[in-house]
């Protein structure tokens, strides 16, 4: 027993004098030269080490330098590319030897990165890898860290003032980012920590900031990380945001497995701007390409008041200009669409947008293997409801699509009053179509879109002309009352407009236009060109009773006589027009016809009073 005495007595004394030799007789600051030519020799950088390098041995092994800076490459103005103000690490040495880690203390203060692409496209950080391009690639360890750390104590993390440049000589950008604070509280595997964060950045036409905090906690094993109760305010200033700020607050907790290979995201509450939502997002990362499943439920969107004030006319200008780009370009780039899959459910109780409002959205979409599929899109808007489903396979180089759309029970007339500000048709509205085309391009759109539908409007109004007063002009006329005829108001009331329609190659061909009314009749064909934005129909309308409905008073010569009426101009601007010409030769007919069978009796009575 005295001989393991005498041992362990000569070990100790071994041990002190080796402290004693390390932190009294050995000076750290002799290797500065040292450390200083390789990484010259290595990247050809002048590294600088102003302050004394300070060190601890027992009962930590700690390290304390500051005055650190390190050189752009050779040709830049700016001369250096990275500074540290302070940088203190300790910890437990005893712990080490039981594969425990004690770290005391880790603080790092005043990090500044400035780096730099030159006009040339040089960068700071040429030069940085060394050789390291040329080691061979190190194999994969897939077991892990079988022995792995017994435990893992922080006293804390404290980063401060870090602040990072990027400034881009070709493109003119210039922006810098701050992380001002980040600090972990008493940490050890297994259990909560505190942990927060705040952090802002500048750039040319946006200013953001963010901050928050949180409780960390990493597994025994380091294959799981959860953060609870993570709350973030963050806030965006600039020219682009509505009313010129924006913020966007949420309060979440994070899960993440790297034995399962998933994480999770649970947002117990969002607020962006006026808009408040909860929801989850799951994310599975173990197979060939990520799969993310996600639920969202938002409150009530007000889209027109995210869109700052004038910014209408330039977002249609963009519109037009974005337009103009991919008619002369290519096709988009849908790729990416085969790098995840993906399936949202997603609810809203309101959207109002372009003076559109609509209510109950709901979204059920997935996207796989490169194929976006609505499974389902419905909405309450204007008295009726909008349901949709559509696809659009990106797997190949061109784009296709289909969709099956259906409106019930619409009412029209605001629908498009807030829609384009368009007076032209009021009524309940049925519609329903069903397309398909392929490529993305606009005008490619318009031309490939092959599509059948049918629509029905009931108990509605036709604006922008009076039929019966055009009727009633055309026969006073007739009788010769040339003096102007009193119109009142500019509309046509109907009890059922009904169409079929196909497009195809850029043109809707509705073959079966029909119209009825107690007052008149009317049918006939046409089409609307989709490209060039024009109209062409050719109708029939006739009376079929009393035109005192409208105006009119008694009955009405022209009953039962059928009238052509066409259509034309643009969408914006149609123009209807009576052929009178053709009403006078049908009338004049009509009236020559009456004169013969008049003609006839009169010589048939008269030859047979003659027998």
């Amino acid at each position: 027993m005295k001989v393991v005495k005498w041992i362990l007595g000569i070990f100790a004394v071994l041990f002190l004098g080796l402290v004693l030799y390390l932190t009294l007789l050995f000076d750290p600051n002799d290797f500065k030269p040292q450390i200083v030519d390789a990484v010259k020799k290595q990247t050809g950088r002048e590294l600088v080490i102003s302050q004394d390098l300070n060190w601890t041995f027992f009962p930590t092994l700690g390290i304390e330098l500051g005055g650190i800076s390190l050189s752009n490459p050779d040709g830049f103005d700016e001369k250096q590319m990275l500074a540290v103000n302070q940088v203190v690490a300790e910890v437990a040495l005893m712990p080490l030897f039981r594969k425990e880690v004690e770290i005391a203390q880790l603080n790092l203060d005043g990090l500044k990165l400035d780096l730099i692409t030159q006009k040339d496209g040089r960068t700071s950080l040429d030069g940085l890898s060394g050789d390291a391009g040329t080691a061979k690639e190190q194999p994969k360890n897939t077991e892990g860290n079988a022995q792995g750390l017994a435990s893992l104590n922080i006293g804390g993390i404290n980063i401060t003032n870090t602040q990072i440049h990027l400034l881009d000589k070709r493109s003119g950008s210039d922006q810098t980012f701050v992380l001002e604070s980040l600090t972990l509280g008493e940490f050890s595997l297994g259990k909560f920590a505190p942990l927060a964060y705040k952090f802002s950045g500048s750039m040319p036409d946006m200013k953001i900031a963010s901050e928050g905090k949180g409780q960390l906690k990493i597994s025994p094993d380091m294959k799981q990380l959860e953060i609870t109760g993570f709350a973030i305010e963050n806030r965006v200033e600039g020219k682009s945001m509505p009313g010129g700020k924006l913020s966007a607050d949420l309060n979440a907790d994070v899960k993440l497995d790297l034995n399962r290979q998933n994480a999770e995201l649970v947002l117990s509450s969002l607020k962006v701007a006026d808009i408040e939502g909860k929801g989850d997002l799951k994310v599975a990362f173990g197979g060939k390409v990520p799969d993310v499943k996600a639920k969202l439920a938002l409150g009530e969107i007000d889209l027109d008041k995210l869109l700052p004030a004038g910014e209408e006319d330039k977002a249609a200008a963009k519109t037009t200009e974005s337009a103009t780009v991919a008619k002369a370009g290519s096709e988009p780039d849908l790729s990416a669409m085969k790098q995840v899959n993906f399936a949202m459910d997603l609810t809203v109780k309101a959207i109002k947008a372009a003076g559109l409002t609509t209510e109950n959205w709901k979204m059920d979409l997935a996207l796989n293997n490169g194929v976006l599929d609505m499974k389902q899109l419905s909405a309450d808007l204007y008295q009726g409801k909008l349901m949709t489903k559509a696809q659009l396979d990106g797997r190949n180089k061109v784009a296709s699509y289909n969709f099956d759309t259906q409106l019930s029970g619409v009412k029209i007339q605001p629908l498009l009053k807030d829609a384009a500000d368009l007076e032209i048709l009021a009524g309940a509205t049925a519609f329903n179509v069903k397309g398909k085309g392929k490529s993305l391009i606009p005008d490619n759109i318009k031309q490939n879109l092959d599509a059948n539908g049918k629509f029905e409007i009931s108990d509605g109004a036709l604006y922008g002309v009076n039929i019966p007063h055009m009727i009633r002009s055309a026969q006073a006329k007739l009788k010769g009352d040339l003096s102007a005829q009193e119109e009142g108001e500019r509309k046509t009331d109907f009890s059922s407009l009904t169409g079929s329609f196909s497009l195809k190659n850029g043109v809707a061909n509705n073959p079966d236009l029909a119209m009825a009314s107690p007052l008149i009749r009317l049918a006939g064909a046409g089409s609307a060109n989709l490209i060039s934005e024009q109209l062409d129909y050719k109708l029939k309308t006739s009376v079929v009773g009393s035109l005192k409905g409208q105006g009119g008073e008694g009955k009405n010569d022209l009953a039962g006589v059928e009238i052509p009426l066409m259509i034309s101009g643009s969408f914006q601007e149609p123009k209807f027009a009576l052929d009178t010409q053709a009403l006078f030769d049908s009338k004049l007919k009509e009236e020559t016809e009456k004169v013969k069978d008049k003609l006839k009796d009169s010589i048939f009575k008269k030859l047979g009073g003659g027998k």
